[in-house]
């Protein structure tokens, strides 16, 4: 039990989450500490330039990284093995959420499967461990670290590099077929964005192998499409 470290956590995953979704407020006001905590874990920290950038400056980066891909911050929409499986995965999510009253709420609500709910839920978890470990029993510390556990294998931990392939794969723009022998090629941009989701997924990695936990590391191009019904599929038309 160390309750220095699981309110530190809580403090990565409470501005990771709010970094992670639109922006409302101007989280890099929070920078200085994520990057204190980062270099404490000896993990890279964030270009401390862009703790220069105004609100206007994050949504418009937001928008550019996300807006325009819809699925790009989704869990269930990484692969499945049947189209049915989307509505098991976010049954079980919603299960770890009520379990630990968790309620994802607001004006503005996200799917359970976004990733600023699931980081945010892991905030959850480190908080109750903490108070747990000052004001509660051995019992409750160690329900708290095991859903931690279980949460990071089967869901946040089992994707986050999948979407830190995704977002900078996302971030990248065709070259100009002149410089690269004619052959289109994609150079990529290291932008905000880029920096937050690859520190994201370091600190998730970290965290696991801090509670014994360990991750499979999938590529982006291993993962295959989510197969439809046949009531969406084109195998029944003659034309196919």
């Amino acid at each position: 039990m160390n309750l220095n470290i699981a309110v530190r956590n809580a403090q990565v995953y409470r501005i990771l989450a709010d970094a992670l979704l639109y922006p409302r407020y101007n989280w890099l006001e929070n920078l200085t500490d994520l990057n204190r905590i980062f270099e404490e874990c000896d993990l890279s920290k964030i270009d401390n330039h862009y703790h220069q950038w105004d609100l206007d400056s994050l949504q418009s980066e937001y928008s550019r990284v996300f807006g325009l891909t819809g699925s790009l911050c989704y869990e269930t929409e990484y692969g499945l093995p049947h189209e049915f499986r989307q509505a098991q995965e976010l049954s079980d999510l919603n299960g770890f959420y009520q379990a630990f009253g968790f309620k994802a709420g607001g004006k503005v609500r996200e799917r359970p499967d976004h990733i600023a709910v699931e980081l945010e839920f892991m905030y959850l978890l480190a908080l109750k461990e903490a108070d747990a470990i000052v004001n509660g029993t051995q019992t409750q510390v160690e329900i708290c670290v095991d859903a931690q556990k279980t949460f990071l294998q089967a869901h946040l931990g089992s994707w986050i590099g999948l979407f830190s392939q995704a977002v900078n794969l996302n971030n990248g723009s065709l070259a100009h077929p002149d410089e690269v022998n004619g052959q289109i090629a994609l150079t990529f941009e290291d932008g905000l964005y880029s920096n937050v989701v690859a520190s994201a997924t370091a600190f998730v990695n970290h965290h696991a192998r801090k509670l014994g936990v360990s991750l499979e590391t999938v590529k982006l191009s291993e993962i295959q499409a989510t197969p439809l019904g046949p009531e969406l599929s084109c195998g029944e038309c003659p034309k196919a």
